[in-house]
């Protein structure tokens, strides 16, 4: 496990979309654009229903997120953090933690999801076991 400093904290709190790519059956990579945050040391990220990203988790646990970050490199180019990871599903919670990441995405005081009795869902957690990119967390 890799650890999450500050910047890489910050990073993923900022309320900025995530990119989650997990593996197809076929061996090719599947894409979410999705609401990010943290629990603890676990990056998270909350699927209402059974879709595909669910269902490659469920069988291969490897993803990759990408998050573009504050400021730029020395020639321009924009900071983005690339973490590489192994993700387990958590039954139920999703409407909480969507609730949560909707402060952040979309404003305070905006319910989240936009109506009554929602599915549990699940909680995607994300080990991080090691970042690259652009930014301070760089190699």
């Amino acid at each position: 496990m890799t650890v999450l400093t500050d910047d890489i904290r910050a990073t993923l709190t900022a309320g900025r979309l995530g990119h989650l790519v997990t593996v197809n059956p076929d061996g090719s990579p599947q894409v979410s654009v999705v609401w990010i945050g943290l629990d603890g040391d676990d990056i998270v990220v909350g699927h209402m229903m059974g879709g595909r990203k669910v269902q490659n988790i469920a069988r291969d646990p490897r993803v990759a997120l990408t998050v573009e970050a504050e400021g730029a490199n020395p020639v321009g180019m924009t900071n983005y953090l690339i973490v590489h990871g192994s993700a387990r599903l958590v039954e139920g919670g999703a409407p909480e933690l969507l609730q949560r990441l909707a402060e952040v995405y979309l404003g305070a005081g905006v319910k989240f999801p936009p109506f009554d009795d929602p599915p549990p869902g699940h909680v995607i957690h994300i080990t991080t076991e090691r970042v690259g990119g652009v930014g301070p967390w760089a190699d």
